[in-house]
């Protein structure tokens, strides 16, 4: 059931090292975050999986030692878009023309028009900071369908983005890292957090009813 799940996961703290999660079920998780909502369809983000032990050791050295990146199986990067360009938005009304047919980039153009208007006269961070937010949105779906798989994850923010975005050659692409979500099995024994009570505000507390 999906309500247990959300009392299953937690932020892992320490993985497995010699459990592997399946490819089929890190390519699950992966497509869970690419199907995510985002602003007006944008996607402004790319997702970068890596997998590569070399490439992971880096990752974790840049992450303050984080083991999770290193023990676990994968690690799913997310890297937003460092700033909206009229290319990037044009793409979207061509994937729309590319998927649902030439007719409706007529309709979309207007759009889309009044979407760069607004955004391309923003600076480069609050466009950067709008994108990563998209990215976060993304992180939610991923962490929900690895939970969904029997998954173990551990979101990140602790981590320098700037070196990040060298290791995996981001800043050439328009990219920079947001946030980063390490994939694997929990280990148990070694993990302080595993047999812990979740912790949550009451309802109470952190509902208002307008009505």
């Amino acid at each position: 059931m999906f309500y247990e799940k959300l009392d299953w996961r937690y932020a892992t703290k320490a993985m497995d090292a010699s459990k592997v999660v399946s490819p089929e079920k890190i390519e699950r998780i992966v497509d869970a975050a690419r199907r995510a909502p985002t602003s007006s369809g944008l996607q402004p983000f790319q997702l970068i999986l890596v997998t590569n032990n070399d490439i992971r050791a880096k990752l974790s050295a840049a992450a303050f030692g984080q083991k999770q990146i290193t023990d676990g199986t994968a690690v799913l990067v997310f890297a937003a878009w460092e700033n909206y360009t009229d290319e990037n938005i044009s793409s979207v009304v061509d994937l729309h023309a590319e998927i649902r047919g030439e007719e409706v980039r007529e309709a979309l153009n207007g759009y889309y028009d009044n979407l760069k208007a607004m955004y391309l006269a923003r600076d480069a961070q609050t466009n950067f900071e709008h994108a990563a937010r998209q990215a976060y949105i993304a992180l939610g779906f991923a962490l929900m369908a690895a939970a969904e798989e029997g998954v173990d994850t551990t979101p990140m923010e602790g981590f320098d983005p700037a070196q990040f975005d060298e290791i995996l050659g981001l800043k050439e692409k328009g990219l920079k890292s947001v946030v980063t979500l390490a994939i694997g099995y929990r280990d148990e024994p070694s993990d302080w957090l595993a047999p812990q009570k979740k912790v949550r505000r009451s309802r109470d507390s952190i509902v208002t009813d307008v009505k």
